[in-house]
């Protein structure tokens, strides 16, 4: 059995569905479940309904009408009519979000952001699988909140492994006996009390890596824009090399530290049952890609550079200038714990601890009011984390030319640097 992986990019609009479809029509014969995610931007764009319904600004409907005009678009390149069903099938998932926003903010802000924002893989994953069975590929969608199942820690949810995989293998077999292929939804799960949650900013990786270790899959593929796992994101950088084959222990080191490629989360459940991963490209679906297994080194065994932009650095330090010893540092991290802020760098001296993490807006301003409690607490904004996996000297030499380095941290295999962000 196979679990492949579409993201927003490959669904964004009518030519890109059809492209999918016709990568699945080459595996009639296969059993397979399709993990998706919501089309294009529309995680953005619903991130603004949630936020314009929250601050109750005046943009909100004009927002909403934005998300279902979009969808509206593709609906009519795929060739469906209004008669169709799938138009009410949206409109549902439509009156899902409406159900939320048309009583007054009541729940936490994680909370009210799963129930609206996941509508997008809903939506996705109920026009795909339409245009399938339209074009006779025949199909079965699944909810996929009646398998994953997790805690109720919205944005950030906790997974239920036991449960989850008794639930898939119970149902996973049974549908797949109805057709080779079943559609559902990355990102998302659901709790016990029949909320949703979501598993985390592009998240649906780490959705396609669950399927894959309960079911015991042969392989799992994700299908991306690129040729593969590249040398750096292009985004940044014009110097890329494609890498052939990752080791697991290298493939978590990259996404750890940031690498955008696959969800952090993704490769370990892989791992601990030998499923290989393949990264392909749904513009060139006939190439090979990366693979990434349990290889004993990367090939080729270059200097990997991961980007993080909209960094902010933390110094921490006592108020009364004593060292930062065990008992402060507990009370830091937890901090950091309550808040679930991921240390994105770490380094201390004997008064003063520095962190460089992502500034996220909703979660950076508390922490700081928090840690004042009991610390001195500067800070810097506007950086960039630069890590490099495979360094060589002469690369850190070059990015030391700037002159503008705050922190530097070597280990055997990786560097990092916290630099300003207009700094090359």
């Amino acid at each position: 059995m196979l679990v492949f992986k579409f993201g927003g990019a490959s669904v964004k609009d009518a030519e890109a569905v059809k492209n999918v479809a016709n990568i699945l029509s080459n595996y009639k014969e296969d059993k397979i479940v399709v993990i998706i995610s919501a089309m294009g931007k529309t995680t953005n764009a619903l991130e603004l309904v949630t936020e314009a319904y929250i601050s109750k600004s005046p943009d909100l409907e004009k927002y909403i009408n934005e998300v279902k005009n979009y969808h509206s678009e593709i609906l009519n390149g795929l060739g469906f009519t209004i008669s169709d069903p799938i138009h009410h099938e949206v409109e549902n998932s439509f009156i899902e979000i409406e159900w939320v926003i048309e009583e007054e903010p009541s729940r936490e802000y994680n909370f009210i952001y799963d129930q609206i924002v996941s509508q997008g893989e809903v939506l996705s994953t109920k026009i795909i699988s339409a245009y399938l069975k339209k074009i006779n590929i025949n199909n079965t969608w699944l909810d996929v909140r009646d398998v994953i199942q997790t805690d109720n820690s919205y944005r950030e949810a906790k997974i239920n492994w036991d449960l989850t995989e008794q639930l898939m293998r119970e149902k996973i077999p049974a549908l797949h006996n109805k057709s080779n292929l079943i559609i559902t939804q990355g990102f998302i799960g659901g709790t016990s009390e029949n909320f949703t949650t979501t598993l985390g900013r592009e998240g649906s990786d780490f959705s396609a890596a669950i399927f894959s270790y309960c079911l015991n899959a042969s392989e799992m593929v994700v299908w991306k824009d690129v040729p593969g796992v590249l040398s750096a994101d292009p985004k940044y950088s014009d110097q890329t090399i494609k890498l052939d084959e990752i080791s697991y222990h290298d493939a978590i080191e990259l996404t750890y530290y940031g690498a955008t490629v696959i969800h952090p989360k993704t490769i370990k459940p892989l791992e601990n049952k030998n499923i290989p991963l393949r990264v392909r490209s749904f513009k060139s679906p006939a190439d090979k890609g990366t693979s990434i297994a349990s290889y004993a080194s990367t090939k080729p065994l270059v200097p990997c550079f991961i980007f993080k932009p909209n960094q902010i650095l933390l110094s921490i330090s006592s108020r009364d200038f004593s060292f930062i010893a065990e008992e402060s540092l507990s009370n830091i991290y937890r901090s950091f714990a309550e808040l679930n802020v991921k240390i994105n760098l770490m380094q201390n001296s004997a008064i003063t601890f520095s962190v460089c993490v992502d500034n996220d807006p909703f979660k950076i301003p508390q922490l700081i009011e928090n840690l004042k409690k009991e610390f001195n607490v500067l800070y810097n904004e506007h950086l960039k984390l630069i890590t490099i996996r495979h360094y060589y000297p002469s690369t850190i030499d070059e990015l030391l030319k700037s002159g503008a380095v705050l922190i530097e941290q070597r280990s055997r295999h990786t560097a990092q640097l916290v630099l300003p962000e207009q700094n090359k």
